[in-house]
């Protein structure tokens, strides 16, 4: 079998089909076209694979051993064509898996058609020409930061340029009073241009995250000020942007950043997928930080979505702390560490997480010391020292069920909040922040 690095090779020198930075996708009728040994690779993935229906386009997976077999069934007459089912093989495990999306309310969609198939394909002047008007009326920019790979997501972007596509065509939406438009989100203007790092990464830096052969990739990195600074410290560093760095290829690295990502992006779905795809390229620790909402709610401007609009048209998700964290924890099914305001490592490997939250909160913490003496506090000083304990050793108040003095101390505060006042009362509140 030829090895993967050659596949790689020829993939990357391939004269047909649609290449991206991480695979190289054609159409079945190109597959003749292909390097004998591609054919000869892609004959061993059916052969894994079993009998299967003809599928319409085949996806050479460059980051891995694998080959997927795409249905597309309306690919000749839809103009951007739903993916009904995939079939993925593994050659290392010598297995397939399928996945079915004929249900998907938001499936994956195809563009640029006409890059999959051979200029001999009967349909192959229609599907360019529609990628030429598309680029005309800026639907594939990729600078505008807004995702189009799927149903949803390319509906909505139709909408806000409020055009159509009808026979392979683009038309412009006929104009009425009762039309309502979803305004047009600049989200490349919330990057912040910076000359040092971000906070999210100096915690990380004093955290000792890094180490000599760290790897550091920043999702979503705006002006790439953290990767050069970091690149100065001596570690290996990437990012991508889809507005300033849209053509950088994503990869997997030690250390991710999501610095302030999640915030500006007012489509939940779009929210989601940004978590998820910086999670999938991390190796050990996410960094993950988003704005918390610190001010009053009239001092925020117009209302949007779960979000604000700022006053440069950008959109802004302001989270409750509590809620930053129970947002990551659910989208990634993991226990996020709280660092600092708006700031959350996530770690891959839950021992080393474990090892964190130790090193972090017994190690570099104490309980702190009482400072002053109040008869209140000395009247539920035994009381709160469960409470105190177990905020020393998280770095939160403690949710619903999980301290077993709950009852009694709800009982006479009415929330943990409200109790841990108190305990604030009598000491440095600087220390509990460290």
């Amino acid at each position: 079998m030829v090895s993967h690095a050659d596949i790689l090779s020829l993939c990357q020198q391939s004269a047909i089909g649609k290449r991206l930075p991480n695979a190289l996708y054609i159409h079945l009728t190109a597959l003749d076209a292909l390097d004998a040994q591609l054919q000869e690779y892609e004959t061993l993935g059916r052969q894994i694979a079993g009998e299967i229906e003809p599928p319409t386009l085949i996806k050479f997976h460059l980051d891995q051993a694998k080959i997927s077999y795409l249905y597309y069934p309306d690919f000749d007459d839809d103009p951007h064509p739903r993916l009904h089912a995939s079939l993925q093989v593994d050659f290392a495990q010598e297995k397939a898996v399928y996945r079915d999306y004929r249900h998907s309310e938001n499936p994956p969609i195809l563009h640029r058609k006409e890059t999959f198939v051979t200029p001999h394909y009967p349909h192959y002047e229609k599907f360019a020409q529609l990628t030429q008007q598309e680029e005309e009326w800026g639907l594939l920019n990729k600078r505008s930061g807004f995702s189009i790979g799927t149903l949803k997501h390319w509906q909505k972007w139709l909408s806000v340029h409020r055009v159509n596509i009808e026979d392979h065509r683009v038309v412009a939406m006929e104009t009425t009073v009762h039309t309502t438009y979803a305004p047009v989100i600049e989200r490349y203007k919330a990057a912040m241009v910076r000359k040092e790092l971000s906070r999210p990464m100096r915690l990380a830096l004093e955290a000792e995250l890094f180490t000599p052969e760290t790897t550091f990739f920043d999702y979503g990195c705006g002006y790439g000020e953290d990767i050069k600074q970091i690149a100065k410290k001596g570690y290996s560093s990437g990012g991508w942007d889809p507005y300033y760095r849209p053509d950088t290829p994503l990869h997997e690295a030690d250390i991710v950043n999501l610095g302030y990502v999640i915030n500006v992006i007012e489509d939940q779905g779009e929210r989601q997928e940004a978590l998820l795809k910086a999670w999938q390229l991390t190796q050990k620790v996410l960094v993950v930080s988003a704005q918390v909402l610190i001010s009053a709610a009239s001092d925020r401007p117009i209302a949007y979505a779960d979000g604000v609009i700022t006053q440069r048209n950008t959109f802004q998700k302001y989270y409750e702390q509590e809620e930053l964290k129970t947002y990551i924890d659910r989208v990634l099914e993991v226990d996020a560490v709280p660092v600092d305001l708006g700031v959350y490592f996530v770690f891959r490997d839950r021992t080393q997480a474990e090892i964190f939250r130790a090193s972090r909160f017994h190690s570099r913490l104490s309980t702190p010391r009482i400072r002053i003496e109040v008869r209140r506090f000395e009247d539920y000083q035994e009381l709160l020292a469960p409470l105190m304990t177990f905020f020393t050793n998280r770095g939160r108040l403690p949710k619903r069920g999980e301290l077993a003095q709950e009852a009694l101390i709800l009982e006479e505060f009415g929330t943990f909040r409200r109790a841990f006042q108190l305990v604030l009362q009598v000491t440095e509140e600087e220390e509990w922040e460290k």
